[in-house]
């Protein structure tokens, strides 16, 4: 039987934490966003032409999303789990009588219901600076939803892994911020040379960036069928690679 008491107890645990450092948990990724709209989207956006007939300043708005979802999910969700290994509380959480599935859910839902509010927060900021316009809003609502919740669970894993601070910011900045760069953000795949459009195809993050997109404007680089294919799996592989790191105790045992 699940123990929704103990879910609501870390859940409103890290939520709270977050209300008390609300400047850098909200304020921080919406005013680094709303620069990149001024930047990228009004003083470069305006020597830009269309992209696949939708203004650049536009086009951009669901790679900046996306941007803020996978690094705020991330850090939301490892350091959540870190500080209490830092601290040996963690200790007293798997002692408690509570199943890893329960601690995932506390944890993992709150990075997540972080991240959403961070990320509908964004995309009010955009309407703002740009005339933004969503073609199929449930679609982009689930790609919302499960990137939120699968970097969520790959932020916790980081968090279990991590030994040190150091380490816990080694995969964010060295692996997915150079991804999401290179995934699309500030243009289409289509634009580049031929060989370097089949290297893009081998980033995952372009399917998140391109089937967001897609529920925007109805324009993307693959389809929004391989892109819910890609993340689904993702998301799979996170669950997959929790349930072992909890089940061998993997960074977990004192």
């Amino acid at each position: 039987m699940i123990n929704f008491q103990a879910i609501r107890v870390i859940y409103k645990y890290e939520m709270l934490r977050a209300w008390h450092t609300l400047l850098q948990t909200i304020a921080s990724p919406v005013i680094s966003t709303s620069l990149y709209f001024i930047v990228f989207g009004a003083a470069i956006g305006s020597r830009i032409e269309q992209i696949e007939g939708v203004a650049y300043g536009v086009f951009i708005v669901p790679g900046l999303v996306m941007f803020s979802l996978l690094t705020q999910s991330i850090a939301n969700a490892s350091f959540g789990i870190f500080f209490p290994k830092f601290t040996g509380t963690i200790y007293e959480i798997m002692s408690a009588p509570i199943s890893f599935f329960e601690i995932i859910v506390g944890y993992v839902g709150a990075a997540a219901s972080k991240t959403l509010i961070v990320g509908v927060i964004i995309l009010v900021t955009a309407n703002l600076f740009v005339d933004l316009r969503i073609e199929h809003p449930f679609v982009m609502l689930l790609f919302l939803v499960l990137t939120c919740v699968s970097f969520s669970l790959f932020g916790f894993i980081i968090g279990l892994w991590a030994t040190n601070f150091e380490k816990l910011q080694l995969v964010p900045m060295l692996v997915i911020t150079p991804l999401v760069f290179l995934g699309g953000s500030f243009y289409s795949v289509s634009m580049l040379p031929p060989f370097w459009q089949t290297v893009t195809l081998f980033n995952p993050v372009l399917y998140l960036i391109s089937g967001f997109r897609w529920s925007f404007f109805e324009v993307s680089d693959v389809s929004v069928g391989v892109s819910l294919g890609m993340i689904t799996l993702f998301l799979l592989a996170c669950l997959t690679l929790v349930w072992w790191m909890f089940k061998t105790g993997y960074r977990l045992r004192p």
